[in-house]
């Protein structure tokens, strides 16, 4: 394969995951189920209980938490046990972490921006307050 496409092929790749995880978890039914197995395994049956969702419902969400790559299901007897797969959220932040820097650097020159004018102000209020 030719370097260029080689590199297309990784970066939508990785922007089709990063899109997929991100719809995945823009619902918030979802999200309370990763917050459910983040601690262990769970049946779907727990995850009824816990949720307070029917179970058609659970089910439908965990196929497109399975399909996004966020968890995990294995067999165990008659039950299927869902457990959180980090790897995804993990990507999601590295890609975010660019973005919280240019957020933190915004917010620090805010800081200083405020500072330097809170300064200016009681220093024009003590220059004011004299006879």
């Amino acid at each position: 394969m030719h370097l260029l496409a080689h590199i297309y092929v990784e970066s939508h790749i990785e922007v089709m995951t990063s899109t997929t995880v991100l719809e995945a978890i823009a619902e918030t039914t979802r999200r309370r189920i990763l917050d459910a197995i983040r601690g262990g395994e769970l049946s779907v049956g727990e995850l009824v209980e816990v949720i307070g969702m029917h179970q058609p419902g659970i089910s439908r969400h965990l196929k497109v938490l399975r399909d996004a790559g966020l968890v995990d299901v294995r067999r165990d007897a008659q039950r299927r046990l869902y457990r959180l797969r980090p790897e995804p959220l993990m990507e999601l932040d590295e890609w975010l972490e660019p973005y919280r820097m240019e957020w933190s650097n915004r917010l620090d020159n805010l800081e200083r921006h405020l500072e330097r004018t809170a300064t200016q102000t009681a220093s024009a209020r003590t220059t004011e307050e004299k006879p």
